[in-house]
């Protein structure tokens, strides 16, 4: 009897919930037990049978309300189609470097140094000085803290050999970390729909910023000893072009390093084109069996367009980097950092230079080589012996990668997707070409977590590649 009471209350209840309004307050207990004279047990039931339906919910305290139901529906932004018209680049994925890894994988892929390779006292003291600091609440000015301009213009002057002027502090731009730099030296110096030469292979971020700032790139190979100047030259002298992107120091992917006859070979091209080189100093701090001879100290002409980055080698967090551009070329950099973000933070900006002017920063580096070493072996080894058909044509003398030369008609993306089944991470080398891959290549970060793993990594790196087509 109780339960053919409590389902005509329910029935009942359900009128009035349809009815009502969302939010609306349902009656009280007391009140619904005197109006369809049943018991308080009777109508308690009912209502338990409402909420599980979802019908009401309960506030305890408070009372019963009809429940607001909201319909999902899908979301039109097909209004956008016309408003953002198509783009004026191809929108590019985000790089297999940057992906963040479970700890439970064996991790090639990234283009960032492990935690216990930064200098962590160091920053972790840096920033909290800069914090009770001035920096933490003023404006810095646009161009950067003059005392870290002098920082970064007295480390290139001291590479500087004699009959060349070295760079003043007012030549320095500062950064918030050099892939915004690369951006705004192709805007401000390249121009949309101009021709701009980039090395083949080179790093994935300087052919993104490229494509987005809507510049025309030329790849010109280059092998480990850098680019051919003869073929630099027929590039230039075809296309017209103003600028060449390259990494003289530790190249990313190759590791290549350019000695000091082919940096004068390819500053000579430069110069007799009128043209800009922009060198990208991204690896000054990881050097191994030698020690990065920036070009940009060979010139005082304004060629040489440097950019120096702090951003890998003392923290991720700290993004910091520094433009030297001599003449109108650095007003007009300026002027696009201004436009894009007026000015780095100041906080930032204290702390870099509070680590890279402690007398444990040379420390630290110092140490960091030795690491570097030990690791890149390591994994060298490991492929020799676990790997063979990963082909290493050079072993590079600093930075933090391996680039490994596959077996023609290799999948590189279908291997890629083999070896993290297994729990292995590596980057596919397809992105780090401008335009189609010179062959099937594999970019392996030997500074990576977890050293102790690379044995294992390099055997299921064999074991998938053993088993690939080709």
């Amino acid at each position: 009897m109780n339960n053919d009471s409590s389902s005509r209350i329910a029935s009942r209840l359900r009128q009035w919930v349809a009815a009502a309004a969302p939010g609306s307050r349902l009656p009280s207990t007391r009140s619904l037990v005197s109006e369809y004279q049943a018991s308080p047990v009777t109508v308690q039931k009912a209502l338990q049978t409402l909420t599980r339906e979802g019908v009401i919910e309960s506030r305890p305290g408070v009372g019963t309300f009809v429940r607001a139901i909201r319909t999902a529906r899908p979301s039109d932004y097909g209004w956008q189609t016309a408003a953002l018209r198509s783009p004026q680049a191809p929108l590019r994925p985000g790089s297999a470097a940057m992906r963040t890894a479970p700890n439970d994988v064996i991790a090639f892929h990234s283009g960032y140094p492990d935690r216990e390779l930064l200098p962590e006292r160091l920053v972790r003291a840096a920033l909290t000085r800069a914090v009770r600091g001035e920096a933490a609440l003023s404006r810095p000015p646009a161009a950067g803290l003059p005392e870290l301009q002098s920082w970064f213009a007295h480390e290139l002057g001291s590479s500087t050999p004699a009959g060349v002027a070295p760079p003043t502090p007012s030549d320095v731009v500062v950064l918030p970390g050099s892939q915004s730099g690369l951006s705004s030296i192709f805007r401000a110096l390249v121009g949309y729909g101009q021709p701009l030469l980039l090395e083949s292979p080179t790093y994935w971020g300087a052919i993104l910023a490229a494509a987005q700032a809507g510049v025309r790139v030329i790849p010109v190979p280059s092998g480990a000893g850098g680019p051919d100047p003869d073929e630099l030259a027929r590039a230039f002298e075809e296309t017209g072009a103003r600028m060449f992107y390259a990494q003289p120091n530790y190249a990313n992917p190759t590791g290549a390093q350019w000695d000091a006859r082919r940096a004068e070979q390819v500053l000579d091209v430069v110069r007799r084109n009128g043209a800009f080189l922009l060198e990208d100093d991204w690896a000054h701090d990881f050097g191994i069996t030698t020690t990065p001879q920036p070009v940009a100290a060979r010139d005082d002409s304004g060629h040489v367009v440097y950019l120096r980055s702090l951003t890998k080698s003392v923290s991720p967090a700290v993004r910091v980097a520094a433009v030297i551009a001599r003449g109108p070329a650095r007003d007009r950099i300026l002027a696009d950092r201004a436009a894009e973000s007026m000015y780095v933070s100041g906080l930032l900006q204290a702390a870099a230079l509070d680590v890279v002017t402690q007398p444990a920063w040379q420390t630290h580096l110092r140490s960091l080589r030795h690491q570097l070493q030990s690791r890149r072996d390591l994994l060298l080894t490991s492929l020799i012996q676990h790997a063979p058909h990963a082909h290493i044509e050079n072993v590079p003398k600093g930075g933090l990668n391996l680039w490994a030369r596959l077996p023609d008609g290799t999948d590189v993306e279908q291997l890629a997707r083999n070896c993290e089944r297994a729990g292995v991470i590596i980057a596919a080398g397809t992105e780090w070409f401008p335009a189609e891959p010179a062959g099937p290549f594999i970019r392996l970060n030997y500074a990576g977590p977890n050293p102790g793993a690379f044995g294992e990594g390099a055997r299921i790196l064999g074991q998938e590649l053993s088993r690939a087509p080709g």
